[in-house]
């Protein structure tokens, strides 16, 4: 019942441990399948040094963003590195399973969800095709080029460059004005803006039927508020907070844009002190509405920036992502433990469902939620002053994103899949190609893996190479709350897996033969030691 600022306090350093943590994540999987080829061998010392120094920068009160000025000094470098030297050791574990390529592009998908989103071009790209010669649909986004790609789970896709994207056009009616209203919509959904305040005043999910935000009550209703706790400055928040707002967003300029792989609207607004520059985006094909947000200078005092969305979802809890699951919290306040929940962690998404549809409040960097009634909102940024004067002053760049989906959370990967392809992305390997992509025009993309899944709603969270032999270790994880099967199988040279005792040493049950078809409980967690015999 306190603390609840801890969340949001000292946003830079959460932005690096998220980003430190998907980079160890993708660097141990590329690491662990070269070394399975025989390609390269395992940084095993390196890989242990970076997960120190990121388990380091988690300790309290670093992470909670409750330690003195110098600290960030010192750990913000440090956990920053983490992500970077995790990035040059997956990108080493790539050259040496990919061919090297003029004028190539290898993405790597970490994610068991399939990603479909927009990514950049290297420098100097005025388009992209696949190995097969087709062009890709490309589009100028500031300095440089964007296209929308596809990359299924656990694998490498090539992209080769061409001297211009394809001829698609975006659809028609994907960005007009309508009565002082900016309309985005694609084929799946349709959203109208407000360019004087960048409220959503409508959302409608075609494919559902449904709308989810209504004239009565916008979404993204951006409100600074007055933030003096009684106590401990950067812990907390008091829950009168929410009735303490102090400024909206003055809006500058509103520019809409539009090309074949997204659409949107960018947009500068002063709030309180502070300058924001905020990009609303709809890609070709998505449901999802980002909310790509920067400033160069929060210049604030004991103030907190939040951004709201009331949906009409009727349900009595919400969901919030934790580690390898989700909690459920009501979204009213009858007791004094339920009203106490004014503010709440959640990873990287928070999502209110009835049994046949559902809407959800995504971030790249964020845990402060508050969900209630029908209302998803999320805490930006923080200004406390006790014990680091200047907490997050400066500059921050961050995205939310709302999200519509068929079915409730536990019948869907839309909320899943949305939430990797913000937050883990793909790797990038500029130079680098598919050998196969090379000697068969029609094969483009393989999985990367020495190891296979086949199952809904299973997670590959994590593979890595044994600490004491050259086996590999696997973390499966049920995702969505559901029994669940998936068949586990391996490159030919490994034939076992092995159960690891729930001690996290790596320590092994009893053996079965693979491939296995393996059975899920909820949200359950199965590790196993992959070995050759």
């Amino acid at each position: 019942e306190m603390h609840r600022a801890t969340y949001t306090t000292q946003a830079a350093q959460k932005l690096a441990n998220r980003r430190g943590e998907e980079a160890l994540r993708a660097a141990e999987m590329l690491c662990a399948a070269a070394a399975a080829r025989g390609a390269a061998k395992y940084p095993q010392a390196e890989l242990l040094g970076l997960w120190k120094s990121l388990l380091l920068c988690q300790f309290h009160d670093i992470i909670p963003g409750s330690s003195i000025h110098r600290v960030y000094e010192e750990s913000g470098a440090l956990v920053r590195g983490v992500a970077e030297k995790a990035r040059a050791l997956a990108a080493k574990a790539a050259a040496a399973m990919l061919a090297r390529k003029k004028d190539a592009l290898t993405v790597f998908n970490p994610s068991s969800t399939p990603f479909s989103g927009v990514i950049s071009l290297p420098a100097g790209w005025a388009g992209a095709k696949c190995a097969c010669g087709s062009a890709l649909p490309t589009q100028k986004d500031g300095k440089g080029t964007i296209v929308q790609v596809e990359v299924p789970p656990r694998s490498f896709a090539t992209l080769l460059r061409a001297n211009e994207g394809g001829k698609a056009v975006s659809a028609p009616g994907a960005v007009r004005r309508a009565k002082g209203l900016l309309v985005l919509e694609n084929a799946r959904v349709r959203y109208e803006i407000d360019t004087k305040t960048l409220r959503v005043v409508r959302a409608l999910d075609k494919e559902c039927g449904r709308e989810f935000i209504s004239r009565a009550n916008p979404g993204n209703v951006i409100s600074l508020y007055d933030d003096h706790p009684h106590a401990f400055d950067a812990w907390d928040i008091d829950e009168y907070l929410y009735g303490m707002p102090v400024g909206a967003p003055e809006v500058e300029s509103a520019e809409p844009f539009e090309g074949p792989v997204c659409s949107g609207l960018r947009a500068a607004f002063t709030i309180g002190s502070s300058r924001f520059v905020q990009t609303i985006r709809l890609a070709a094909g998505s449901k999802r509405l980002d909310f790509e947000t920067s400033t160069d200078d929060w210049r604030e005092s004991h103030k907190l920036l939040r951004a709201a969305f009331p949906t009409n979802v009727v349900a009595n809890e919400a969901r919030f992502e934790i580690q390898y699951g989700t909690v459920a919290r009501p979204t009213h306040d009858n007791t004094k433990w339920e009203y106490a929940q004014f503010e709440s962690c959640a990873h990287r998404y928070a999502d209110l469902s009835e049994p046949d549809f559902g809407v959800a409040l995504l971030n790249d960097s964020k845990y402060g939620y508050r969900a209630k009634g029908g209302e998803l909102s999320i805490s930006l940024l923080r200004a406390s002053t006790e014990p680091d004067p200047v907490a997050d002053r400066g500059a921050h760049r961050f995205t939310y994103s709302i999200i519509p989906h068929a079915g409730d959370l536990a019948h869907t990967d839309e909320v899943v899949a949305a939430a990797a392809e913000l937050n883990q992305g793909v790797e990038r390997f500029e130079g680098l190609a598919l050998e196969c992509a090379m000697q068969n025009a029609q094969c483009t993309m393989h999985n990367a893996l020495p190891v296979a899944l086949e199952g809904e709603g299973i997670d590959l969270a994590v593979l890595k190479k044994a600490e004491d032999s050259d086996d590999l270790v696997v973390r499966l994880v049920e995702t969505r709350g559901r029994r669940a099967t998936a068949t586990l199988s391996a490159a030919r040279h490994f034939a076992k897996a092995t159960p690891v005792l729930a001690n996290e040493l790596e320590e092994t049950g009893a053996p079965f033969a693979l491939p296995e078809k393996l059975s899920f409980r909820p949200f359950e967690i199965k590790t196993l030691r992959i070995s050759a015999r």
